[in-house]
Order: structure tokens, then sequence, then C-alpha cells
């Protein structure tokens, strides 16, 4: 059976019509008034003083729950997504019912149905406004996240990540996640032993957006996972510090990634949030096994997953924004470690440029513009793909140049030399890439030309002759030097 069944069409009986015909409707919905204000009082039932004690020496009684109250709980579940119905239970008191029933019932089921009916509830902006105002409703909310019942932990995500994008009431949530340090203790239980890869989605879109609002929570968790505090002296422990937050990330990245590597955007986004501070960027790199893993998922998504050479390029469009994300962690560690001993271990180079330039030349078939569409060269037509794909587009575009910049730095001749005899460096792909990188970044073009001269002269001859800004000015122009030294130049003078 579904979890969370579809209620069935109304009632077709006479009392039921005559109920309806009566004004008995919610709103300008078929549900009836008299049925919830049923059900509602038979949750109030289920959690009343009376009944508790009467059942507290049955177990199963207390887990269970009956199998029609569930159905009828469940049509209010489904009917709580229209707003009619949502606004109806807010003004009956519902919220201060589930919240009783969150606080007093041990039943997984019944709990996470009711989590589930705020959940739906707070999708509408007023009622979300009153459930996040409500200091005791969010305190029960919240002890929720402790729960060891995964659909109630999934629907306590849902409704926190829901409170969570409304501007109102997010500043609320972020305060009170901050003054509750277990949630951060339960988060990275989740992520790093979950095998449940909707609730691993949907907590990482939680973690995603609290990091997103407050900079200051990404930097308090990313502290409170180490073992030690960062500025203790190394002499005084022979071990380096253990980074909590960044394990668990990794863990519930490689649980998703089993499932789904589209799903892997979320963590993939979180992993870049934590590179834009500079605890961040060390709490992945400090550790060598952490780094050491978190370099090989992200090199192996590029290599071997994301954007292939048997992909069209096309799906650049549905990767775009995880691969930002990758390639902006795989930047951040290659710029600031590398002389670790995990990237000098593995012949990154390569690899790496062949990923990039791939995405560079998927890149420009993507931004060709029809020819003869007249539709395309309109200016309200350009105004929209700016502000939506060319957008996401040209920030992939900046991180991908700024590290294919960074390795071209780094490169050896014996490297170029091993890129050209496999292709890496290619003709064509090094124009793909001068293409891009030129000329805000011609004067690693013009070393890598240097190196590349010494390797293969001809090679770098031809990319001069497509790239003229890379001659050395005058020195190689004939017709310049004439020119400076005719008479007409300097009598002009």
């Amino acid at each position: 059976m579904d979890r969370n069944p579809s209620p069935p069409p109304p009632g077709r009986d006479k009392e039921e019509e005559e109920e309806v015909a009566g004004g008995d409707c919610i709103g300008s919905t078929v549900y009836s008034k008299h049925w919830l204000f049923g059900v509602l009082s038979g949750l109030i039932q289920i959690v009343s003083p009376e009944n508790t004690k009467s059942s507290s020496d049955d177990e199963e009684q207390l887990t269970d729950l009956d199998e029609e109250m569930e159905n009828e709980i469940c049509r209010v579940w489904d009917m709580s997504m229209d707003e009619d119905v949502a606004l109806f239970l807010q003004e009956f008191n519902a919220p201060d019912i589930f919240m009783g029933v969150l606080a007093k019932s041990k039943c997984p089921r019944l709990r996470e149905i009711c989590v589930g009916i705020l959940g739906n509830m707070a999708c509408f902006q007023e009622i979300c406004v009153s459930i996040s105002s409500d200091k005791n409703l969010g305190q029960v909310l919240l002890h929720c996240l402790y729960d060891s019942d995964p659909p109630t932990l999934l629907e306590t995500s849902r409704l926190l990540l829901t409170c969570l994008s409304q501007a109102e009431v997010a500043s609320v949530w972020v305060e009170r996640i901050r003054e509750h340090p277990a949630i951060y203790d339960s988060i990275c239980f989740i992520m790093s032993s979950s095998t449940n890869v909707d609730l691993l989605v949907k907590v990482g879109e939680v973690v995603d957006k609290l990091f997103d609002l407050d900079e200051k929570l990404m930097l308090e968790w990313v502290r409170n996972g180490a073992a030690q505090p960062l500025d203790q002296p190394q002499e005084e422990s022979e071990e380096q510090p253990v980074f909590r937050l960044v394990p668990c990330i990794l863990e519930a990245a490689k649980q998703v990634r089993s499932e789904n590597p589209e799903w892997l955007d979320v963590y993939m986004h979180i992993l870049q949030l934590l590179t834009t501070v500079d605890d961040g960027i060390q709490a992945i790199v400090h550790c060598p096994d952490t780094g050491k893993d978190i370099w090989n998922l992200l090199f192996d998504l590029v290599c071997h997953e994301f954007c292939q050479s048997d992909d069209p390029p096309i799906i650049l469009q549905e990767q775009k924004t995880v691969l930002a994300s990758v390639f902006s962690v795989l930047s951040a560690i290659y710029a600031s470690q590398t002389e670790q001993e995990y990237l000098k271990i593995e012949k990154v180079d390569l690899p790496l440029i062949d990923s990039l330039i791939r995405v560079l030349q998927n890149m420009e078939q993507c931004q060709k513009k029809p020819e003869n569409s007249a539709e395309s060269n309109t200016e309200e037509t350009k105004k929209t793909d700016l502000t939506q794909d060319d957008f996401h587009l040209k920030i992939l575009k900046d991180i991908l140049c700024e590290f294919l910049s960074n390795i071209f730095q780094a490169l050896t001749k014996e490297t170029v030399a091993q890129g050209v005899k496999e292709g890496q460096l290619s003709k064509q792909k090094c124009s793909s890439a001068f293409q891009n990188l030129l000329p805000f970044y011609s004067p690693v073009v013009e070393d890598f030309i240097k190196i590349l001269r010494e390797v293969d002269k001809a090679l770098a001859d031809d990319l001069e002759k497509n790239f003229p800004s890379l001659k050395e000015p005058y020195a190689k122009s004939p017709d310049v030097m004439r020119w400076l030294l005719s008479p007409f130049t300097w009598s002009a003078r």
C-alpha cells in the first residue's frame, strides 16, 4: 500500500450529499467540514491523557495505527495540499493538535503523517508565518530531527526546507537551529549512515539552504566538527584534526551517486559553498584521507560520468549547475594544495585538461544560435536568454577558464610532450582552449606556447597563425617594423 494514498472520490450517499448541499463543504472544495472535524477529534482522542494512560502497558497500541484511522488521516494529508483546506485547518487550530500528537505519540506512521500535513500547510505563506511564529511548535518540529524513523525525518526535512525558503521566516529557523547544537550531530549521523536516498537528498537541501542563508552557521558547523581546535599546536597531537562534517557530506554523496549521479547536485553545491571560506577549504584538504577521497570522487565524475565524449552537447544544459560546483571544488583544491600527496600520485593534469576542454567545446555548441531564426534576433529574446541558460553557462565558463589556466601554469615540458603524443593537447583542443582563455589569460597561454615550441615547433607555429595576438609585438611583424622605420612616420611626429 502507498504510504500516502490519494483520497477516494467524495461520498455519494444521500446523507453526505445533503451535508454538502447545506454548506458543509470547505471553501470551494467538495470536502466535508463535518468529516474533517471527526478525524481531528479522533486524533485528539489518541493522545488524550486518559487514552495514553490506559495504553501505557501496551506497546503495540502505542506504535501501531488503526487502519481506518490511517486511511482517514491520509485523506487529510492529501486534502491539505488545497489552500482552502489548509486555511480551514489553520482556523481550526489543527497545528496545535498535530503538535500534541508529535509530543505524545510513539507511532512512527502517525508522526510522519502529522509532520507531512504541516509541511503541506507551510507551502502557503500566511500559514507558514503562523507556524513559524509558534515557538513551542517550532521546538517540537526541530525535535523530530532526532527521530529514528526515516519517513518522519524526510517529512520534517521537507517542512524545514519549505520554511527556510520563505524570506519572512527563514532567519527565525536559522536562529532556532543555531540554538540546538544537537541538530548538527543528528544531521551528520543521517548523512553518514542513512541508505535512504530520498532522505539524504532532502537533508542535503536543508544543509545547502542553511549554509547559503548564513555563513556564520556554516563556519560554526565546520569548526564544531573538528576533533581538536584548528589552532591547537601540531606537537600536542600525533594525528591530524578530524573534521566530521566533510566526511559525512562525502559519505552521503557516495550513497546518492550509487542510486543516481544526477541527484548529486545538492551535495556538490554544499562542497562549493565550503570552498568560499578558508576554514571550509582546510576542512576538505587538511585530512589526507578525506581530501583524497573527495578529489578522487570529483575527478571520476568529470572524467567518466558527466559530459562525456559520446554525450550530445545539449547534455551540458542539464549538467551545467552540478559541473560548475564540481569544477569549482576541484579548482579550489588544486589551487590551495597542489603540493598534496594525493595530487602528485595521480596524473591529473592531462585528464582534467581533456575534460575541461570537452565541456568548453560543448558549451560553444550550446551557445550557437540558429542562423535563420528571426525570433532569436529580437532584443527581447536575447535578454531572456541571457537571464536564463547563458547566465549559468557564463558562470561555468569562468570557473573552467580559471581552473584551466591554473593547470596550464603547472605543466612541465614532459607533461606537454605526453599530452601532444596522447592527443589531449592536439591542435583542435589547444585552439578551443585558447579561444576561451584569450585575452584574459594571455600570459598563461604565451608561457604555454613557449613550452610547446620546445616540444612541437610546427604545432606552436600553427597555433600562433590562428591566434595572431600570441605573436610578440613588432618582432614578428615586418610590416610594422617597416612602418616604424619609414621617413614618413618620423616626419609626421
